[in-house]
């Protein structure tokens, strides 16, 4: 689990580059683009611009380089042809790259056109409820104290955590040890040590936390077809506290 300084470094260099991919989808991301026109430019752009591999693209068999879940969407959506990205939607956009051998996870919400209150809030808190336990991080921290402070944001604000998915140990693989969990209790589980890499990566309902799967085998909805967001990003323990691997440019992404 714990990386050397050689290892972190080509992580921050594949961390780098998938934010790059972000860059370049804020101006491409629209109304009226198929989420299967957003893979084809995702997994061109990583391969051609960044020399990169799609991470996610064969893994565990999946045909895509992206997953894209839009509205009740929690997770794992399957890009699509004929899925249409229309004014008022939200959208999670998740992709993983690997660069060098080493790969970097991170997902971002995207609101098409004029979207509703309730839905804009729905993405913000659930992306303060992923800084809430990104600032959790330093040496000699508990899992439970990140999982504990994305837990409190949910839940002060309203809405559920889904506990069917949870953050992970990333490097080599793109699933490692730790289970980051998004819920928890303070000062219980795992103590973090200077190296682990792991991603958070909280999904929040706006009603119940319970959710099923289509019979695509991929796709995860939630049961009461309430709006679904979640945030990721690629998260380094550091001497003193934590570096995102991930971040994009722009200030607060």
């Amino acid at each position: 689990m714990i990386k050397t300084t050689a290892q972190l470094a080509v992580m921050r260099e594949s961390g780098r580059l998938l934010a790059k991919v972000f860059d370049m989808l804020d101006g491409f991301v629209s109304a009226g683009r198929s989420t299967l026109e957003l893979d084809s430019a995702v997994e061109a752009f990583i391969r051609n611009e960044l020399k990169a591999r799609p991470a996610s693209l064969g893994q565990y068999d999946y045909p895509f380089s992206i997953n894209t879940s839009i509205n009740e969407v929690v997770c794992h959506g399957m890009p699509s042809a004929k899925e249409i990205l229309k004014d008022g939607d939200i959208i999670n956009i998740d992709i993983t790259l690997e660069k060098g051998g080493f790969i970097a996870d991170s997902s971002k919400m995207y609101m098409i056109g004029t979207v509703a209150p309730k839905a804009r809030r729905l993405v913000e808190m659930t992306f303060e409820a992923m800084w809430a336990g990104i600032r959790q991080v330093k040496p000699g921290a508990r899992l439970g104290d990140i999982g504990h402070a994305i837990q409190s944001h949910a839940q002060a604000n309203g809405y559920s955590v889904v506990r069917e998915y949870c953050g992970h140990g990333i490097g080599k693989q793109m699933h490692e040890d730790p289970q980051i969990l998004h819920f928890g209790r303070p000062g219980t589980g795992m103590e973090l040590r200077e190296g682990m890499v792991f991603t958070i990566e909280p999904m929040l309902n706006q009603g119940s936390s319970k959710v099923r799967s289509l019979k695509d085998g991929w796709t995860v909805v939630t049961k009461d077809n309430s709006l679904s967001a979640q945030w990721e990003h690629t998260v380094a323990v550091t001497a003193d506290g934590f570096e995102v691997l991930t971040l994009q440019t722009q200030p607060g992404e």
